[in-house]
């Protein structure tokens, strides 16, 4: 169903199973654009991942192949000849696809800033030469340094020098922020951000630094559960199923675009004390072994102290409310790794 010039389109709720929508999600065999698929499948809706699979992963999507309404495509959302023909069919698009995780950006900086900034400027491009309606994720980690907490989506932002590495994801989200807000302004392209905070949930890699699986992993094999820093820091965690939910609500909603929201959760726990739920949920066999930021990623890393979001945007909007509080959260992830790690058959899940 395209979109209608003067009239406002149904929300994500309103519409029947037998109106059903034909969705692109770029970054789809991600951690989280698998759960989104899953979700628009549930819904009723047709799907399509775009996936590289650089980052993303076949197993996150592979059992939802023999789903008549879905398909997989493995190739670059920069690709014109891929993408273009993908926005033209699509009733909308969700791009998610970007780097992700604190040790992929101090290690690749380059192809970090590249890809993201590239991918967000020809989903953009395409999305307003069709005028189809888009959501693009963004990263709490705008707010940088910024010590005014919760943060709002109009608060100012607090970056770090560009000569430490850390604050390049930081920019690079935030570019494509203002990117999007201009297509906004200037052609009215029905686009709206979503700043996401500390999603975890089943599926999720700690590959590239995820604190919730590593100390699951950790914890499941009896090994130190490594907090990074001095453990003091605070972060919100949000199940992915939360976030997906409002991430379809928002794409539909017609008070959304040309806004920012905050989505995630804002219930508050320090690094050291999520250490400590996650080795009592585990079997408490793992020490707690404090690691230096300088150890962990490079001399002079800066990190935030306090990560909380304002949802009271969010909660006007579509009457968030998040459905797992943070041992519902650690349960899921724990009984999805002690699978993960019975089924290899090595101790290891997959993914390490």
């Amino acid at each position: 169903m395209p979109p209608i010039r003067g009239a406002l389109r149904p929300t994500f709720s309103d519409i029947s199973m037998e109106q059903k929508l034909n969705y692109l999600v770029t970054g789809g065999a991600g951690f989280i654009g698998s759960h989104l698929c899953e979700a628009l499948l549930q819904q009723g809706h047709e799907v399509v991942a775009l996936d590289d699979l650089s980052t993303g992963r076949y197993e996150n999507i592979a059992g939802l192949e023999s789903n008549p309404g879905f398909s997989l495509i493995v190739e670059s959302d920069t690709r014109v000849e891929t993408l273009d023909p993908l926005v033209r069919k699509a009733d909308g698009v969700f791009h998610l696809a970007s780097a992700v995780g604190v040790r992929l950006i101090i290690d690749k900086p380059v192809y970090t800033v590249r890809s993201m900034i590239r991918g967000v400027d020809a989903v953009l491009g395409h999305c307003a030469r069709y005028r189809k309606p888009l959501l693009i994720t963004s990263s709490s980690e705008v707010y940088g340094k910024s010590e005014n907490v919760p943060f709002s989506e109009d608060d100012d932002r607090l970056m770090g020098p560009t000569t430490m590495r850390r604050w390049s994801y930081a920019s690079a989200k935030a570019v494509g922020e203002f990117l999007a807000l201009a297509y906004w302004h200037e052609s009215r392209l029905p686009v709206v951000v979503a700043r996401l905070f500390n999603v975890v949930g089943p599926r999720q890699t700690g590959q590239y630094g995820m604190v919730v699986p590593r100390f699951a992993r950790q914890g499941l094999k009896g090994e130190p559960i490594t907090v990074f820093g001095d453990g003091k820091q605070t972060r919100c965690f949000a199940h992915v199923k939360d976030t997906v939910g409002a991430l379809a609500q928002l794409i539909e909603h017609p008070g959304a675009p040309g806004r920012v929201f905050n989505v995630g959760n804002d219930e508050e726990i320090t690094i050291l004390d999520l250490a400590e739920k996650v080795r009592s949920k585990t079997g408490n066999r793992s020490e707690i072994r404090m690691i230096p930021y300088s150890e962990a990623y490079v001399s002079g890393f800066e990190d935030m102290r306090r990560r909380v979001p304002d949802l009271s945007k969010l909660r006007a909007l579509i009457e968030f409310k998040p459905q797992y509080d943070l041992d519902a959260i650690l349960d899921d992830v724990i009984r999805h790794e002690r699978a993960a790690m019975k089924g290899s058959g090595c101790g290891k899940s997959e993914g390490d």
